[in-house]
């Protein structure tokens, strides 16, 4: 008897073909989106963890939290609740910080080649603050405060070093698919916590604990776990990139390197001396400076703002969770749409809808209203931000990127401060928050108007001269 044939199963060519051609398209894909190669999947990955906190602690869960219960005896002579005041104010002080740090810490990371050093350093700092908003007590108002802002020190001073990565994990002409990929990761991360978060405080019993307010302060926990958990793929896979020399430093082979803070200071000066050759770098960060004002205070400032119109927490959170689901197709969407139509046509559409939410958000009654501007938020929000971080990537020379990131993180900062300080003033002298959502629109208009006069294409080619610079003085040494 013949021994038994192998079954066409186990031999068909055509099911191996059928097998390579679905690896081919899967890899397709990947490189479509940015994410071809294990570094990119890796850098993008600290997008999931770190959105964590800016869903749950800077847009959804906190603020309520701080209005509720750490602000609740903050309360005026006509027993109107003021926290959100305290709340903008808490937030100009941190966002003052790290403008104050973001540039100086930049430049001493780039001259000792220590990116993820740095990156590290704030993660651990963020991580630790963030767990102990866990210990604030009803009332306890000023600790909240202190601790949020040292956490939000941590978060974004992490995002420096972190957006810094960008330009040596791809190259310039893939970096609006990343950054775009990055913000849809970010999006499905910072949700799924976030929905598993609403799951708690809507029904605390349900999932073991005594109340809402101990739900909303394991919540709070979670966070911190969360952002160091899914932080160590970047760590673990994507490499330090290498120190560039400057065109007339010694090499560190033939005489004693510097003091780290003193070159970084001396070298931050350098920048502030050479930044006229950068002009078009310089307008763009004006116009960002700008427009990411507004978008920050209405991330910021949404759910304390429907909070004080009387809107209920299952929906204000319920909303935030919409944004984050809805917004991962319309971020990887942006990418692509700004290889269509160009990155400047991409934020000139992204921008208009914010300053339409601004007007609509003036005239806010109903829950299902919060909902509809939740969605459209979701249209452009990390859109937005993720062409704003590529383009600003590419007109950076990619040697200095921490340096560099370091003042577009100031720009970002400088402006988030004035952002929630005119939302404060203008709800403080009016009495009406509706007045102080509506002002947002000035940042929008004008950056609008800034980025009209930026010629991307001349910036891109300011950095890539000054990269070949400090290529061949790296060559020398």
């Amino acid at each position: 008897m013949s021994p038994p044939q192998p079954t066409p199963t186990e031999t068909s060519p055509d099911k191996e073909a059928a097998a390579d051609a679905m690896q081919s398209r899967g890899a397709s894909l990947l490189d479509t989106l940015g994410l071809g190669s294990r570094q990119a999947r890796a850098w993008a990955a600290y997008d999931w963890a770190n959105s964590a906190f800016a869903t749950v602690i800077l847009a959804a869960v906190f603020p309520i939290f701080y209005r509720d219960f750490a602000g609740v005896n903050l309360l005026d002579g006509a027993g109107v609740n003021n926290a959100d005041l305290y709340w903008s104010y808490t937030q100009s002080i941190g966002l003052a910080i790290v403008a104050i740090l973001a540039p100086i810490l930049g430049a001493v990371a780039d001259f000792m080649g220590a990116k993820k050093r740095f990156l590290g350093f704030f993660v651990v700092l963020g991580v630790i603050a963030t767990a102990s908003l866990f210990m604030v007590e009803r009332g306890d108002w000023l600790f909240a405060s202190a601790a949020f802002i040292v956490a939000f020190v941590g978060f974004a001073g992490a995002n420096v070093f972190y957006d810094a990565l960008l330009p040596h994990v791809t190259a310039k002409d893939r970096a609006d698919q990343l950054s775009s990929s990055g913000y849809a990761l970010g999006y499905m991360g910072g949700g799924l916590l976030l929905l598993l978060n609403l799951g708690w405080i809507l029904a605390p019993e349900r999932f073991g604990f005594a109340s809402q307010t101990s739900a909303t302060q394991w919540a709070l926990v979670s966070v911190a776990v969360w952002w160091a958990l899914f932080s160590l793929p970047l760590f673990r896979l994507v490499p330090e990139p290498p120190r560039a020399l400057e065109a007339d430093e010694v090499p560190s082979n033939h005489a004693a390197r510097p003091n780290p803070l003193t070159a970084g200071f001396t070298r931050l000066a350098d920048t502030f001396r050479t930044l006229k050759e950068y002009r078009q770098l310089l307008l763009f960060l004006a116009a960002f400076w700008l427009y990411a004002d507004g978008i920050g205070t209405i991330v910021k400032m949404a759910t304390i703002y429907g909070r004080s119109l009387g809107l209920g927490q299952g929906d204000l959170i319920g909303a935030l969770v919409l944004t984050q689901f809805a917004g991962i197709p319309f971020a990887f969407a942006f990418g692509l749409l700004a290889q269509r139509i160009g990155a400047k046509r991409s934020l000139y559409l992204g921008l208009s809808v914010y300053a339409a939410i601004s007007v609509g958000a003036y005239f806010l009654q109903y829950a299902w209203q919060f909902w509809v501007m939740a969605f459209l938020i979701a249209t452009v929000q990390g859109g937005t931000q993720a062409i704003s971080r590529s383009v600003f990537s590419s007109m950076a020379p990619a040697a200095r990127s921490s340096e560099f990131f370091g003042f577009f993180s100031v720009s970002a900062k400088f402006a988030g401060i004035l952002g929630p300080l005119v939302f404060a003033f203008v709800r403080q002298t009016t009495g009406d928050p509706r007045n102080a959502i509506f002002a947002l629109i000035v940042f929008f208009l004008g950056g609008m108007a800034v980025l009209s006069r930026v010629d991307i294409e001349e910036g891109q080619r300011v950095a890539r001269e000054e990269d070949a610079r400090f290529l061949a003085a790296s060559s020398a040494g």
